[in-house]
């Protein structure tokens, strides 16, 4: 009977830890005798962090050609309840059917969840970028607003978070506005936060660019009073102001899916699992974590992986690398990543490109923004579908030259 490594989520780790795992097997000469299972709800790789552009439904890459020649099996579903003791997953089918399937080893890499707090009407009327079905149901709504009589609310969007994600929205949508209510149309973009700045977590150096780009774009904040409440015509701050809009994109934050909690009791604010260097989670030493649902050291320096298709990418090399060297009695390697870069698109402006912890500016405006095209239509796709480009891009160690 064949040994079964199954791996949950096919995000960026997930996609690469599979690559990961048939290498191993494949140069033990063991890619017969051991079965390879990813769970996903649909076979294709949605490109997460291109959500924030315009066409959202187009952005995705299919994975069973990919699969098949890594000789990696597909199980359409979704994991929602995995037992460690009894190395059992329970996996709801596309038609509401259950079933559970048993492995060997796991790798759990089903990413994460744009947070949701319970502020009212939040749910009824914010939209957001966090998954291809969101983003497509704001661009249909926006589609909606163009053909509604022109009005300050009809033209103004309040992007109620100033982080990453907020920051990219809320630079992107003027363009795409213009183009959907024509060009002359009064737009207004609106960032609201908590925060006393724009960007707390990028530090200091890329943010007078994005000062810069706020100012030539048009695009306002509104700063130290985050969102108290959302309803169908604008939002209210902890100031008491009210804004007036018809859109609303909810950008507050990332938290690492639910099933972290059903591996391990050792989790982070995020909801992470607090791994081994190897990945191994301490509690379940047959289950592996990669990508946003763990928290490991990317260094020496004590820098912890970001949730970062970046991160999510490499880590998922070394998760899948080391689920299957395990498996067959192989050494693991312990997760290493020790080059960072940030690239943050600020639509038409550029974009600004920086490399180390601390943020170094190397690229800004065009040049910026080539290297942003760069890796959000190339280095973020999957390899070409043959075995041998498949199995190279499972190298962890491929990653330092």
């Amino acid at each position: 009977m064949s040994q079964k490594i199954l791996i949950v989520g096919a995000g960026f780790a997930g996609v690469w830890g599979a690559l990961g795992a048939a290498r191993v097997l494949d140069r033990a000469g063991m890619a017969a005798e051991v079965d390879v299972t990813l769970i996903s709800p649909k076979p294709e790789l949605q490109i997460r962090p291109r959500m924030y552009e315009s066409e959202p439904r187009r952005m995705f890459a299919p994975l069973l050609p990919l699969l098949d020649a890594a000789n990696v099996h597909y199980s359409a579903g979704r994991v929602d309840a995995i037992a460690v003791h009894d190395r059992t997953v329970r996996v709801t089918g596309p038609s509401g059917e259950t079933r559970s399937l048993d492995y060997d080893r796991l790798l759990l890499t089903s990413g994460s969840q744009l947070a949701r707090p319970a502020i009212p009407g939040l749910a009824d009327y914010a939209f957001s970028v966090d998954c291809m079905e969101d983003a497509a149901e704001l661009e249909s709504h926006l589609e909606e607003l163009a053909r509604l009589p022109d009005s300050r609310a009809r033209n103004t969007v309040v992007v109620a978070g100033c982080g990453f994600t907020g920051i990219e929205i809320a630079t992107e949508l003027p363009k795409r506005m213009r183009a959907l209510m024509g060009p002359d149309a009064a737009i207004k973009v609106i960032v609201v936060g908590s925060q006393a700045e724009i960007g707390p977590d990028l530090g200091p150096n890329p943010r007078p660019y994005v000062a810069e780009a706020f100012e030539a774009l048009g695009v306002e904040t509104v700063l130290g009073a985050p969102v108290v409440s959302v309803e169908a015509g604008g939002v209210r701050t902890a100031s008491g102001a009210h804004i007036e809009a018809m859109t609303v994109v909810w950008a507050g934050g990332m938290r690492a899916s639910k099933l972290a909690a059903q591996v391990s009791s050792r989790l982070d604010q995020l909801g992470r699992v607090e791994v081994a260097p190897d990945l191994r989670v301490a509690d379940a030493p047959e289950v592996f974590v990669a990508g946003d649902v763990a928290r490991v050291r990317t260094d020496d320096a004590g820098h912890d992986a970001l949730m970062s298709c970046q991160h999510a990418m490499v880590m998922g090399k070394f998760g899948g690398h080391n689920v299957a060297a395990d498996l067959i009695g192989a050494a693991t390697l312990p997760y290493r990543q020790p080059f960072y870069a940030t690239c943050l698109d600020l639509g038409e402006w550029g974009a600004v490109y920086s490399e180390g912890w601390d943020r170094q500016i190397k690229l800004t405006h065009a040049e910026g923004k080539a290297r942003k095209q760069m890796i959000n239509t190339q280095w973020i796709y999957p390899p070409a579908p043959n075995r041998a480009d498949a199995l190279a891009a499972g190298d962890p160690l491929a990653s330092f030259g």
